[in-house]
């Protein structure tokens, strides 16, 4: 499920896990606590509460009233092709809590394979950078990756692996993802 940047009101309904933004330290915040979501895209919630900016992941969705993340399906039997177009979807699902855009549409995924591991089950590997090599939510978002590829049904590991070569600058971006930053 995706949304958009919004303002909404939030009360948490139980004590949850967050990352702060951008310094990616773990906090857990209360019961009662309020806020507003700044911004709900690929199935996490960037929260503004007290000052402060903090991701929940969509597993958390519901300590903010809000629904998880479905499970993932493939047809019976399905190829490699759609196992790795699923995979692509997932990536797209990936989000700097700071900016609307997914990895992908900024340019930050620079190598996506589908492998076999000694025991024949799918294995992903994944190459990507982040936008500044000093950002704190660096493993948060590799994490992020991780944890969404391994969703998909037959993959049984991901391994993601943050690159700083080349480095990355706004060419790498879409034209989309320049456009709705305003880098166009």
């Amino acid at each position: 499920m995706s949304y958009s940047r919004t303002s909404e009101p939030v009360k948490f309904e139980r004590d949850c896990a967050a990352v702060m933004v951008p310094q990616g330290e773990v906090v857990d915040l209360p019961a009662g606590t309020t806020g507003y979501i700044t911004q709900a895209l690929g199935g996490s919630f960037t929260v503004f509460v007290d000052g402060n900016l903090f991701r929940i992941a969509g597993e958390d969705a519901d300590a903010i009233g809000k629904p998880r993340p479905a499970p993932l399906e493939l047809p019976e039997g399905a190829g490699d092709a759609e196992v790795e177009k699923l995979v692509w979807d997932q990536l797209r699902t990936c989000f700097d809590p700071e900016i609307p855009v997914n990895i992908v549409e900024l340019g930050l995924v620079y190598d996506c394979e589908l492998g076999r591991n000694a025991e024949g089950e799918r294995t992903v590997s994944v190459r990507m950078t982040l936008t500044a090599p000093g950002c704190g939510m660096g493993d948060i978002l590799v994490e992020d990756v991780r944890t969404k590829v391994e969703r998909v049904p037959t993959v049984a590991e991901a391994d993601v692996e943050l690159v700083f070569d080349p480095p990355w600058n706004q060419s790498m971006m879409s034209d989309a993802a320049r456009l709705e930053t305003g880098l166009f």
